[in-house]
């Protein structure tokens, strides 16, 4: 047995997984070269691999839910992927100026009929809300509505009050909040695909839409969300990025933070996911966050429903591939290997809790009594 398949044979054991076995977390190697490349470029070279079609998982979500459950990937986790991207993150703030938009560019300007395919009725492209106190929701529609309305009423909206969405996407939160709740919404987001349809999906309501970033809003508003927009800012522009949130927020408003976030404070994002799927993108820690709001901001309450997003991406995941006939033309077969290894990955990852999502409110000076908690 060559060195670097014994290797990585002897790896897998520790996470009870087989080459060639038949049960779901046991993959199949077509190519001898996937374990020098898994080697040498970690996550990278691992993901390169399978949208190479050089392995293939039983069941690719089962597959990493015993990696990571294992933690194999702190075994193989400095490789030259890593340390480049590090490197990179280090030295270049990758989150301004131009580089604002490029994840627009690359990850939600693909294709509307792409995301409305994959996602609920409403396109909600974060976490839905399966498990809540009222009730377990039955379907994906279900989980992202109970969803909207948490972050309603975590921020205790009211008719007439107006509402800043950052990362407002296809205008989910925006059409929700001044149907049900009758707010006025101002949302902003650096894809234009994003913008065009939210408009169209908004039109008649008390709902603005721009293609702007977050630094040049420059007025007040009753209340602020971020849905899903927080894992694009990076580490450097933290502190910045709340001390923004503060000036455009009123003394008694709240700001809602809706972030996936990492149990581990790093600097930079997985050298795969930040190539192929969010350009810049990189996951927060607590410590992290709490940093970043130190003698900024209140945090009243911090909610994590991280085992939420697993039920969701399987649901995704599961709308792309019944719909994948009608896409393969336009996208390909090698899009179809990278998009499900995106969302099954991802999948495996809330399940072992590698990663969380979390609902943060804020205050600027504290709740006057205490902030009463929301579920």
């Amino acid at each position: 047995m060559a060195p670097a398949r014994e290797f990585v044979t002897e790896l897998l054991k520790k996470a009870n997984v087989t080459i060639g076995g038949s049960r779901p977390q046991d993959i199949t190697i077509h190519n001898e070269r996937t374990f020098n490349r898994v080697i040498r470029y970690g996550t990278l070279g691992l993901g390169e691999a399978y949208m190479d079609d050089w392995w293939d998982a039983n069941q690719l979500d089962v597959f990493i839910e015993k990696v990571l459950g294992a933690r194999l990937d702190a075994e193989i986790e400095i490789n030259l992927a890593s340390i480049i991207t590090i490197a990179r993150s280090f030295l270049f703030n990758q989150q301004v100026g131009k580089n604002s938009f490029k994840v627009g560019e690359a990850h939600y300007d693909i294709g509307n009929d792409l995301y409305g395919a994959m996602l609920d009725k409403r396109m909600v492209y974060t976490c839905g809300y399966w498990n809540s106190p009222a009730g377990e929701a039955k379907t994906l529609d279900e989980a992202q509505e109970a969803k909207l309305d948490l972050v309603c009423r975590k921020i205790g909206l009211t008719k007439g009050d107006r509402v800043l969405d950052i990362g407002c996407g296809w205008g989910s939160f925006a059409k929700y909040a001044a149907e049900k709740y009758g707010a006025s919404v101002v949302g902003i987001t650096v894809s234009k695909e994003q913008d065009a349809l939210a408009r169209e999906k908004c039109m008649g309501l008390p709902v603005e839409i721009s293609i702007s970033d977050y630094r040049d809003v420059d007025e007040q508003f009753d209340h602020i969300v971020s849905l899903g927009m927080f894992e694009h800012v990076g580490v450097k522009n933290y502190h910045g990025y709340f001390k923004i949130i503060r000036r455009c927020l009123k003394n008694k408003g709240l700001f809602l933070l809706h972030t996936i976030g990492g149990n581990v404070s790093r600097t930079s994002g997985d050298p795969w996911t930040e190539k192929y799927i969010f350009p810049g993108g990189m996951l927060p820690s607590i410590p992290q966050i709490g940093k970043a709001t130190e003698g900024i901001f209140v945090i009243e309450d911090w909610h994590n429903f991280g085992a939420d997003y697993d039920k969701t991406l399987m649901q995704w995941f599961k709308n792309f591939d019944t719909v994948w006939p009608k896409l393969r033309e336009k996208y390909g077969d090698r899009f179809y290997r990278m998009w499900k290894y995106y969302l099954l990955v991802c999948a495996g990852a809330f399940r072992t809790r590698n990663i969380q999502l979390w609902q943060i409110v804020l205050s600027k000076n504290g709740v006057p009594g205490g902030y009463r908690s929301v579920r």
